[in-house]
């Protein structure tokens, strides 16, 4: 699967991660953060659909607020702990002379949220300002995926987790990607097949039926189950979009974790979607929009069924690069087979 967020143009995304050898034994560093930066006047949302979120700044993103545009987002390890990351990224940003601008300074805006992985490495080895300031000053085009930045310390249902990216171009000319950390409750693939939920995307990944042993072994798994859990990503776009535009948007994106995570939105998840908008590509009004729909719901509706897609695949690109850490199984490694023969 080609593609990332950064494919949005003026996107840049950054990561810092520690990982030591004692990760092995559940006492040492298994963390990590990732950090979006937009561009200037980029508008934001959020939707948030899991029971138990980790945040910051996400009220400021109601559309009914003032505040219109953000700086950064950033996704991050350490739970709770974890949101002092963005602390750096707001020093950072500062230094760049990036946010808004006040009679005594600039404040930047930089929404975030957390994933629950402290249990992977050592309870008190999580993510702090000096996560985010490393993140925010490596961030460039392109990003790597598996256990990077927030993907470090994730897992998905019974298998290791990580950090998945994707993008599409639309006909109308517009970019949508995705960025995701998935650390899901519930599992990216049947039990009963070894195979991704998104049947269609089999063929995409090159992925082959695995064997009857791997598949009861990864079913084994599943039965017993997962202790951790949050699924938080990245909708970018660089269409011109309105901030009530932005948060359908979001909405709209979260069908992609819908369709690749069984069970999604759980009360034990804090499943969590930003959606951003560039602006720096005007879309010409479709001129088959109905009489009754704006040129923006008629966009927004485009835009989003792209964003669920895009997310979606973002999360299973995750997943398949993820390498095991911590006693936590990667799909390539449990279900070799499942790879066609050029690896992917």
């Amino acid at each position: 699967m080609a593609g990332s967020i950064t494919d949005v143009a003026g996107i840049l995304v950054g990561h810092h991660q520690r990982i030591d050898d004692d990760a092995a034994l559940g006492s040492g560093w298994a963390c990590g953060t990732t950090v979006v930066l937009t561009p200037p006047g980029t508008v934001g949302a959020v939707d948030v659909r899991g029971g138990a979120p980790g945040s910051r700044e996400t009220d400021l993103l109601d559309p009914s607020n003032s505040v219109r545009y953000v700086d950064a987002v950033v996704l991050t390890g350490g739970s709770a702990f974890g949101l002092a990351a963005a602390d750096g990224v707001m020093t950072w940003l500062e230094e760049n002379d990036r946010g808004v601008a006040l009679d005594g300074g600039l404040v930047p805006i930089v929404p975030a949220a957390v994933i629950f992985d402290l249990p992977v490495g050592g309870w008190k080895c999580r993510p702090d300002a000096e996560f985010g300031y490393r993140a925010a000053a490596t961030a460039a085009t392109g990003t790597a995926m598996g256990n990077v930045g927030a993907g470090v310390g994730a897992r998905a249902g019974v298998l290791k987790g990580g950090l998945g990216s994707a993008s599409v171009t639309l006909p109308n000319g517009a970019t949508v990607g995705a960025i995701v950390a998935v650390n899901s409750a519930g599992n990216v693939f049947d039990p009963r097949t070894g195979l991704p939920w998104m049947a269609h995307l089999i063929e995409e990944f090159g992925l082959q039926r695995p064997v009857a042993d791997q598949v009861e072994a990864f079913a084994e798994l599943v039965r017993e189950g997962s202790p951790l859990n949050t699924t938080i990503a990245i909708v970018a776009t660089d269409a011109a979009l309105s901030p009530a535009g932005c948060r359908r948007l979001a909405i709209a994106a979260h069908d992609g974790l819908a369709h690749t995570i069984k069970p999604a939105h759980t009360p034990v998840d804090g499943d969590t979607v930003f959606a951003l908008a560039t602006g720096a590509v005007e879309v010409a009004p479709d001129p088959d929009t109905p009489a009754s729909m704006s040129p923006e719901t008629k966009l927004v509706a485009d835009l989003g069924a792209a964003a669920a897609e895009v997310l979606g695949r973002a999360v299973l690109a995750g997943v398949l690069a993820a390498e095991s850490l911590a006693g936590v199984p990667a799909y390539r490694e449990l279900l070799p087979t499942a790879f066609g023969p050029d690896g992917r």
